[in-house]
């Protein structure tokens, strides 16, 4: 009998499979993984027929092979109500949504620069953050005076923002430094009960790309 836990299959690392790590654990879905290491792994996918387009990420969840990583979140969101009330309340989460994995695309890449170019993108990194997405988030809470961006509940606009601004301070310790709202949403979301273990030493979440991560990248992908 097949598993009832989703299956994630990714190299181990974070990557674009991390913010599907996050979205789960938010919602409290236990999760199996299924690490690709080599080249062959990720051609014997392909060639089965696991990748409709021939890439992971690729989950495993409710009979299906899902991939695309927007597709998996919203699906997940759906499924365990992260994804708002109504129309409205959707639009608004994926605009945030897409907003905030904009700005998470550049600390996805970060490590993949020749090491002469990292300091340069982190001041990059730094004012696109700064000058151009915090500010949107930091009115949106200061304006409604609510706990969360959308609907006073936990989304996935939510969970997305949370994961993208740890991130970013792993690499810009002050990078919130003006934003005292963003600051307390930081602290209260991270004390959420699924959110909080998923924080914890042992868990899924996983540690900030090093040297043999993107070794191990080249390998399956680019070899």
């Amino acid at each position: 009998m097949a598993s009832s836990r989703p299956r994630l299959h990714y190299l181990n690392g974070r990557g674009r499979m991390e913010s599907v790590r996050w979205a789960l654990a938010a919602a409290g879905v236990e999760f199996d993984e299924e690490f690709l290491e080599t080249q062959e792994q990720l051609k014997k996918l392909q060639e089965e027929g696991h990748l409709m387009f021939q890439q992971v990420p690729m989950v495993e969840m409710d009979g299906m092979k899902l991939v695309q990583t927007r597709c998996i979140l919203h699906y997940i969101a759906d499924k365990h109500h992260l994804f708002g009330k109504n129309l409205k309340e959707r639009t608004m989460i994926d605009m945030y949504v897409e907003g905030t994995l904009d700005l998470l695309e550049t600390l996805i890449m970060h490590p993949f620069l020749k090491p002469a170019d990292q300091k340069k993108d982190l001041v990059a990194m730094a004012h696109k953050a700064i000058a151009l997405y915090f500010p949107v988030f930091e009115k949106v809470l200061r304006c409604s005076g609510e706990n969360f961006l959308v609907g006073n509940q936990l989304s996935l606009a939510d969970v997305i923002l949370l994961q993208t601004i740890l991130a970013m301070e792993e690499r810009i310790p002050t990078v919130l430094s003006a934003f005292p709202y963003l600051q307390d949403y930081t602290s209260r979301l991270s004390e959420i009960p699924t959110i909080k273990r998923f924080l914890e030493p042992g868990s899924k979440k996983k540690p900030p790309p090093d040297e043999q991560y993107v070794k191990t990248v080249y390998e399956v992908f680019l070899s």
